[in-house]
């Protein structure tokens, strides 16, 4: 029989973390902005993004590093406490200098709050199903991402920013109560140590050796990835195309309805087949997208990407997870968030540069690459670890003949 993995714990922890990813998302598109309103130059409204990245990718260590030692209830209530706190502050920022402070604050608590929630979700999930499990939990975030965007801007519209700052909080106590309820799953491993057992260090709570490699992947194919959130409204508006939401939304459900599959793939036959698989289905979207001249191209590219790069990431953090030892998942996942805007803020300053020179169809397809040194990657590893596992039978062989 199958390990239950639809508990009422799981689903608290699911819709929870929905509201905390819509009551973020939603800020997304309107705090540039608003900063502009309040006098920011160009560069400054660059650093909204980018001093919130940079607090991200800070503070994960850190948390990796408590989540060898702490329970778990206790620092997911303080994640989603600190960005509600952080929220609630931005319409007092009138003050350019204030803000950006702001920022790095909430990135900070992002940072935190992001790798707590995936590890607990982890923890309440069976391992004969975290595949499928992580799956479904990853669709808390995509939802977030693609309605919430959508949300805040419709809202910044209609009224004023201190308005959307308070839906934008109440989400965040809907995601606080919700949250309250899990019954959360500490690893034995650790509730049986004590801070003193451990020494911090800032690398070692950073990257996690035994799952460096899907980490790494992660980092190339956002690499190619972020080409697209960077340039693609910028595209829409050279080719003519008003309906670039449809990326979005094609997107969105594509990745809805493949996860599950995706998830049961992950469990039953490994994760090697399903990433060199969802890479090539991302590859083809971004070929598809450069050529787009009209909306129904625009949807095709977001089926192409919501059935590839929808499943992938899940995918690759799941994996990573898979080879890490329980008590060291939350500096794994932290990783893997890192790579994440590690790679997407890398492929911003790199195709920013050479945008100066080639169109942004062009952009797309350059980026593709990454997609293709991902694939080449995970197939040499793959090899070697074939080698390496047949050189061992074949030794093992011999040491039981001779032993005769």
């Amino acid at each position: 029989m199958k390990e239950r993995l639809w508990t009422k714990s799981f689903i608290m922890l699911m819709v929870g973390n929905l509201f905390v990813f819509m009551s973020f998302q939603m800020l997304i598109p309107t705090l540039p902005p608003y900063i502009k309103s309040i006098g920011a130059s160009g560069l400054e409204i660059g650093l909204v993004t980018a001093l919130f990245s940079i607090g991200a990718v800070i503070s994960r260590p850190f948390i990796g590093f408590m989540l060898e030692y702490k329970a778990r209830k206790s620092l997911v209530i303080s994640g989603a406490v600190m960005l509600l706190l952080i929220t609630i502050l931005y319409p007092i920022s009138q003050v350019v200098l204030i803000f950006l402070l702001f920022r790095l604050v909430h990135g900070l608590a992002w940072g935190w709050s992001t790798t707590v929630n995936g590890t607990a979700a982890v923890d309440v999930i069976p391992n004969s199903r975290l595949g499928e499990g992580m799956g479904y939990y990853g669709l808390s975030i995509t939802i977030g991402m693609i309605v919430a965007p959508s949300l805040g801007i419709f809202l910044y519209k209609i009224t004023s920013f201190t308005n959307l700052i308070y839906i934008s909080a109440l989400l965040g106590v809907i995601a606080i109560v919700l949250l309250m309820i899990v019954r959360y799953q500490t690893p034995e491993a650790v509730l049986n140590t004590k801070k003193e057992d451990l020494k911090f260090s800032y690398v070692g709570s950073l990257v996690e050796k035994s799952s460096w490699f899907p980490a790494f992947i992660t980092i190339i194919i956002n690499l190619g990835y972020g080409s697209i959130v960077t340039f693609i409204v910028i595209f829409g508006q050279e080719r003519g195309i008003d309906q670039i939401f449809l990326f979005y939304i094609f997107n969105a459900i594509m990745a809805t309805v493949a996860r599950p599959i995706a998830g049961k793939w992950f469990d039953e036959k490994g994760p090697i087949g399903l990433v060199l698989f969802c890479t090539i289905l991302t590859f083809i979207g971004m070929w598809v997208l450069s050529y787009a001249h009209s909306s129904l191209l625009i949807a095709i590219a977001g089926v192409f990407f919501g059935l590839g790069f929808g499943c992938l990431i899940p995918t690759l953090q799941s994996w990573a997870l898979l080879m890490t030892p329980t008590n060291r998942r939350g500096v794994a996942n932290g990783m893997i968030f890192s790579s994440i805007d590690l790679g997407i803020g890398l492929s911003g300053v790199i195709f920013g540069a050479l945008a100066q020179f080639v169109d942004t169809a062009s952009i797309f397809r350059i980026a593709s690459l990454f997609l293709l040194i991902a694939i080449a990657l995970v197939i040499i590893m793959e090899k070697k670890k074939r080698a390496v596992a047949s050189q061992e039978n074949i030794i093992s062989k011999k040491k039981v003949r001779t032993s005769f």
